[in-house]
């Protein structure tokens, strides 16, 4: 099914979704935020496509995931960059793949030590199965099922391009 998925296509979905729920949602001047890394490169273009007047917020999420005692530093931590304030705004949220929930709740424990905002809306270029904590993107470009043992990894930002790749197990 992957082999199919046109990233185009994909970003052109994500974006009409979002489009949708700006407006359903009555969302004026919302602050987006991308979650490092591929996140932050479909934020990138869907901050672009939806003509977003505040600056682009990113996120790196590292010191917040709940495996952090387990796996230790990622030795690329990127600071977080997000407005001074986000008290009571509106907040786009992107990543790339929605699999476990758990980037996701940690990019919400960090986005609330900045504040409390209004709302958060969740866009992903890619909702897969695999879910392990109930929270459910609001906006998708494409819902896949992957069997065990396999990925999806975004490579980017210029020439976006997805690939499924298949985890070496162990010796």
């Amino acid at each position: 099914m992957i082999n199919r998925l046109n990233i185009q296509g994909l970003l052109d979905q994500l974006e009409q979704a979002l489009k949708k729920t700006i407006t359903d949602r009555g969302i004026e001047n919302p602050v987006m935020i991308g979650i490092h890394t591929g996140g932050v490169w479909i934020a990138q273009k869907m901050h672009e496509r939806l003509n977003i007047k505040e600056p682009l917020g990113l996120l790196d999420i590292s010191f917040y995931r709940d495996d952090f005692s387990q796996i230790g530093v990622n030795p690329k931590v990127k600071p977080s960059q997000l407005p001074i304030d986000i008290e009571g705004r509106d907040i786009i949220l992107i990543d790339d793949v929605f699999y476990t929930g758990r980037t996701i709740r940690a990019a919400l424990n960090e986005i609330f030590d900045y504040g409390r905002p209004k709302q958060v809306v969740l866009g992903v270029l890619l909702e897969r199965n695999g879910r392990q904590i109930p929270m459910k993107p609001d906006c998708v470009g494409e819902t896949i099922t992957l069997p065990p043992g396999q990925r999806i990894k975004l490579t980017g930002p210029e020439n976006l391009a997805i690939h499924v790749e298949t985890i070496e197990k162990a010796a």
